[in-house]
């Protein structure tokens, strides 16, 4: 396991390519997903291939990055990021996220200069998704994510408590807002089958912001690591993307 250290944090990563290398790829996990999931690191070696040092990390607090979970929130989540790409020398930035990691990706991206694209797969545009009564009420919100790889859902998992702090903290953040304003390439994934942004929602968003900027449909759930053939299609619309504006 590699952990590295920046201004705040020590996170674990998980990284292909060259470091020496002009261009960098951050990949950004979505809420409590980890950098060693299938689809992570297949986009990981396909960018690395490209001729990006490519770095997908756990956030803060979660899986094999230090703290506890009540680092784990959207403020912290930006910093983190920004950290990143200050660790690696401020190079050309290429930011890909999938859910939340999305919403961030947006959220750094629109703000850093050094960012230099922004692909977002199921993004959240909104707020994270609320807790329930029964979460609000214990205090806290259980979730459960598979072990990975992540292909398949697996019996044993891994438990989290997340603070309702995350919620509150997360509604200070306007990924729209960022995004209507970006006049960086931008690349919007969404899925057919998504249980948590609609087609028709994401479509709007691409409507209301400038180009330059690409959409794609994905004939998938939320989480498309179970899927190798969209797991292969994303990196190739990637690809199509990075040769058609850099």
């Amino acid at each position: 396991m590699n952990v590295i250290k920046t201004t705040s944090f020590e996170l674990a990563i998980y990284a292909r390519g060259n470091e020496e290398s002009e261009q960098l790829a951050v990949l950004i996990p979505g809420r409590l997903d980890s950098k060693d999931y299938i689809n992570f690191t297949s986009h990981a070696e396909y960018l690395a291939n490209l001729g990006f040092f490519t770095v997908a990390f756990d956030p803060p607090g979660t899986w094999d990055s230090s703290g506890g979970i009540e680092l784990f929130n959207t403020t912290n989540y930006i910093k983190a990021v920004n950290e990143l790409i200050e660790y690696f020398g401020n190079k050309r930035t290429l930011l890909l996220g999938h859910s939340r990691g999305g919403t961030v990706g947006i959220l750094v991206g629109a703000a850093n200069p050094t960012v230099i694209g922004i692909i977002t797969i199921m993004a959240s545009y909104g707020d994270p998704t609320p807790p329930s009564q029964e979460d609000i009420k214990a205090g806290f919100k259980v979730s459960f994510r598979d072990l990975p790889p992540g292909d398949v859902k697996t019996a044993e998992q891994k438990k989290f408590a997340l603070p309702l702090t995350y919620f509150k903290d997360g509604e200070r953040y306007n990924p729209i807002s960022a995004l209507k304003t970006c006049t960086k390439p931008k690349l919007l994934f969404y899925g057919t089958n998504d249980d948590f942004t609609t087609p028709e929602r994401v479509k709007e968003v691409y409507d209301s912001i400038p180009e330059p900027k690409m959409i794609h449909e994905l004939d998938s759930e939320h989480d498309y690591r179970y899927n190798p053939k969209v797991i292969r299609e994303v990196n190739e619309t990637v690809d199509q993307f990075i040769r058609t504006y850099f």
